[in-house]
């Protein structure tokens, strides 16, 4: 098995063999050869099968969040991608108290403890750790971030997510296209769910949906909408305020991001109608320091901006800013399921 496991790193994430890996660890899981580890509490996983964003953070507060106004107790376990944390289990949050930053636990970790009152978050890179620590936190059910590549931990709902401006891509595996995987790999999910829905991409994702109903007829297939719900400020102390969406209209705003596709932080910013006089991207993950911080400045005094903006993941990062020359805002977002989700999704659980 070690061997095994040298193998597949060998194959990340450069190698020309990175997919038939993928496939042979695949056939070792479904054959027992690798061990799957089964929770006491049903386990409801969030994944993709492409490279970039794919909407999975806001996917995973939606379903922590129904879960909890529906009476179950949920936590949520993560790898930690981008971490400096290396424990066997790593406690960002227990619910009531978030304990590590964002250079620790991760971007969308620190994100979805800030923003998951009651809901434990743990990090760890092999996950049925996290998990066990968190049912003995007194979790009935968890919610696995990025799972659909974590072979080793068993779920009882497998999701994966398409982005509906990037769908699959190329349709090829890494490096040669924007896939994790193969395309069969889709059958031993559940269901789908394309992300980022508006007007501009609505024909487009609803055509890549009957695809998807026509390989996989057993497989539904949700739409989400990922909805601007208002902007954050967070003042001199350091205290984060939600205010409504208009209190930044007729502002001269520069706008920055680190995230898998910032065009589309800035196409929303457009379509709010908000006065954006320059724009600034990063990598996704992107970790600021102070010169990123001073060419953001410099940036936003040449285009004679007034206040910045960022993506709400970007603020998580930037926790450490004291002395800003210019105020501070985010754009939170939230998706938004029909009944039809619901509903499938307590069937699964229920059913497990």
């Amino acid at each position: 098995m070690k061997k095994m496991k040298k193998l597949y790193m060998l194959g990340r994430p450069f190698s020309p063999f990175y997919s038939l890996l993928m496939q042979f660890r695949e056939s070792l899981y479904r054959r027992g050869i690798l061990r799957i580890t089964r929770t006491s509490v049903p386990v409801v996983s969030v994944g993709n099968l492409t490279l970039g964003g794919s909407g999975k953070t806001p996917v995973v507060q939606f379903i922590a969040r129904f879960l909890q106004d529906n009476g179950w107790h949920p936590a949520v376990v993560s790898r930690g991608y981008s971490g400096s944390a290396r424990g066997r289990v790593n406690l960002v949050s227990d619910g009531s108290r978030v304990f590590l930053g964002a250079l620790e636990a991760g971007d969308e970790p620190r994100l979805l403890a800030d923003t998951l009152p009651g809901v434990p978050v743990l990090t760890g890179a092999v996950r049925k750790y996290p998990a066990a620590r968190a049912v003995d936190l007194g979790a009935d059910i968890l919610v696995l971030d990025d799972g659909f590549q974590h072979l080793a931990m068993g779920r009882d709902v497998d999701l994966v997510l398409f982005n509906a401006d990037f769908l699959a891509g190329n349709s090829r595996v890494f490096p040669g296209g924007d896939l994790r995987e193969p395309v069969k790999a889709l059958n031993r999910c559940h269901g789908f769910i394309i992300t980022g829905v508006c007007q501009r991409n609505k024909e487009r994702a609803g055509r890549f949906a009957e695809l998807l109903a026509i390989h996989f007829p057993s497989h539904p297939v949700f739409m989400a909408d990922y909805l601007p719900s208002s902007i954050l400020h967070r003042d001199a102390q350091g205290v984060i305020r939600a205010l409504p969406i208009d209190s930044l209209t007729g502002k001269d705003l520069f706008g920055f991001c680190g995230i898998a596709h910032p065009e589309n932080f800035r196409h929303t910013l457009a379509g709010l109608g908000l006065t954006v006089s320059g724009f600034k991207s990063f990598a996704d993950h992107h970790r600021y320091d102070a010169n990123d911080l001073g060419d953001i400045f410099l940036e936003a005094e040449q285009h004679g901006a007034a206040s910045l903006i960022t993506t709400e993941k970007d603020m998580v990062k930037l926790s450490a800013i004291e002395d800003s020359p210019l105020p501070l805002y985010a754009l939170r977002m939230e998706v938004e399921f029909g009944n039809d989700f619901k509903e499938f999704l307590v069937a699964m659980i229920q059913g497990s």
